[in-house]
């Protein structure tokens, strides 16, 4: 795997997830894009390790906080399609697949 690229609404996920982490506490919003980043070295190390979810769409769950990077594999790239809250309900970002 040579890549990964963010879709708009999955970039706007983790930018209001991170706001929100930073309000709760100052840094903690830096270490939620830690955890991000660790997860998408992950995908790109082994793209097809996690499990699918949903027509061809896979998911890995960050480290310490509670949510799933949501992704397709596409040649040689790992689209991240959502970055959702584990309690969030999943017709949320299926509904991007199809846009």
């Amino acid at each position: 795997m040579t890549r990964a690229g963010f879709r708009p609404a999955a970039s706007a996920d983790v930018d209001a997830a991170y706001e929100w982490y930073q309000e709760q506490r100052p840094g903690l919003g830096d270490e939620f894009v830690v955890a991000i980043d660790a997860a998408v070295a992950s995908i790109l190390a082994f793209p097809e390790a996690y499990p699918v979810v949903h027509r061809g769409v896979r998911r890995v769950l960050l480290e310490r906080f509670p949510y799933g990077l949501y992704y397709r594999l596409t040649g040689q790239r790992a689209i991240i399609v959502a970055c959702m809250h584990a309690a969030r309900d999943a017709k949320v970002w299926r509904s991007r697949l199809d846009g």
